[in-house]
């Protein structure tokens, strides 16, 4: 359990490193409209969507391996309550 806090709180910590990139990519964004290559736009926006779907896939992942482990705990427990 330590461990896992540990990573998560590393985790939370790193993000805040990774959030100075939007105005970046913003003005890159702004420079490139305004020069009539709105293409770009695009490509950013669904490699947002992408990142963001990341977080949600790994957590519906883990919820159901966690989901697995405990009905097989669950059904080795019933089957040594019976025998």
């Amino acid at each position: 359990m330590k461990r896992f806090l540990l990573i998560f709180l590393a985790s939370f910590l790193t993000v805040v490193n990774a959030l100075g990139q939007c105005a970046m990519c913003r003005s890159t964004l702004e420079n490139n409209y305004s020069s009539g290559n709105p293409g770009i736009g695009a490509g950013i926006n669904t490699g947002i969507l992408y990142l963001l779907s990341m977080p949600y896939l790994a957590a519906m992942i883990l919820g159901y391996l966690w989901f697995k482990h405990s009905r097989n705990a669950q059904k080795l427990s019933e089957r040594g309550t019976q025998g």
